[in-house]
């Protein structure tokens, strides 16, 4: 296949941030003066590449370990890239720590924010303040938390203060088990819960990965996902084109929405058509007697050493 609708995920070696929420291995974490520099160069040759491949269409998320948007590079970078023509979407996981009068420079059409609400880093009016600022500036965005139950109600309270056309997900927490009365709450905030409940199984199952959807670290080394470590190639000399095709994934199961969203044995590019970078579903807000038989079974497969473990923090 060609590259006219290809979705690139990209992580580089950023992995500081400013906060320590207990469930993330890298919280405050500091990166030296050294690897910050790395890391703005890798993104400038990504952003480099970007610009030169104006014949194709692509779609940019931007998944960094760290907070990308208190680094100016990332900033700069991404407003930079929503304003080109070939650009169908461009968006990053943050914390929203950072300032927003920089989307004042970004393409509102294209640029989106995959944002996480994490209580007790952040006060609940900060972070509000910070959404009524995108919401002004006509920037898309979806709002998320951890179902850690100590969270709940300032998740509830959250939801009630958020205007009815953003989002509110709920990423389940890492290693819990849910019961379904564990579960009710939760889905009552997020009526797509169960997909991050329970793990998926995906061995052997087809995925969008490695065919339209791809990984590519700061080398340019670019494999099928960020949790199917064999490399399909490099960006920079084209030598990952030739592995572009349809594959079944070698994993047990996947558990992290930035993998499994792409499985095509469940629904999700018709949840969120249109949305599937930024999580925004297609049709929300959500109708009170929509048909929720699309969601999952409870059932809960065996998690493996090949299992993903990343949903806490993506």
């Amino acid at each position: 296949m060609g590259d006219d609708a290809l979705t690139i995920l990209y992580r580089g070696p950023l992995a500081s941030c400013d906060y320590d929420c207990p469930y993330c291995p890298f919280a405050k974490r500091r990166d030296s003066r050294a690897e910050l520099t790395a890391d703005r160069e890798a993104l400038e040759r990504f952003a480099a590449w970007v610009r030169g491949q104006r014949e194709t269409g692509l779609s940019l998320l931007f998944t960094p370990w760290g907070e990308g948007l208190v680094r100016s590079w990332y900033r700069r970078t991404l407003a930079e890239l929503s304003r080109l023509p070939h650009v169908r979407r461009v968006a990053i996981q943050t914390n929203l720590s950072h300032r927003t009068d920089w989307v004042g420079q970004a393409c509102p059409a294209t640029l989106a924010l995959w944002t996480t609400y994490h209580p007790g880093q952040v006060g609940h009016d900060r972070f509000l303040a910070k959404c009524r600022e995108l919401d002004a500036r006509g920037i898309r965005y979806s709002v998320g938390v951890v179902g850690d139950p100590a969270h709940l109600e300032a998740a509830r309270r959250m939801r009630a203060a958020l205007p009815e056309h953003v989002y509110l997900w709920v990423n389940a927490q890492e290693g819990r088990r849910y019961t379904d009365a564990e579960a009710e709450p939760w889905v009552a905030l997020d009526p797509l819960f169960p997909f991050s409940r329970d793990p998926h199984p995906s061995a052997g199952r087809v995925c969008r990965t490695g065919e339209t959807v791809v990984s590519v670290d700061g080398e340019g080394t670019v494999r099928r996902c960020h949790f199917v470590k064999q490399p399909l190639g490099n960006l920079y000399d084209g030598s990952y084109r030739a592995a572009l095709r349809p594959r079944p994934c070698p994993l047990a199961v996947c558990d992290c929405h930035i993998g499994y969203v792409h499985l095509e044995s469940l629904p999700l590019y018709d949840v969120f058509a249109g949305g599937v970078l930024e999580r925004i579903p297609a049709a929300w807000p959500r109708p009170a007697n929509a048909d929720r038989a699309a969601v999952p079974s409870r059932s809960r497969p065996t998690t493996t050493a090949a299992s993903t473990t990343n949903s806490t923090v993506s």
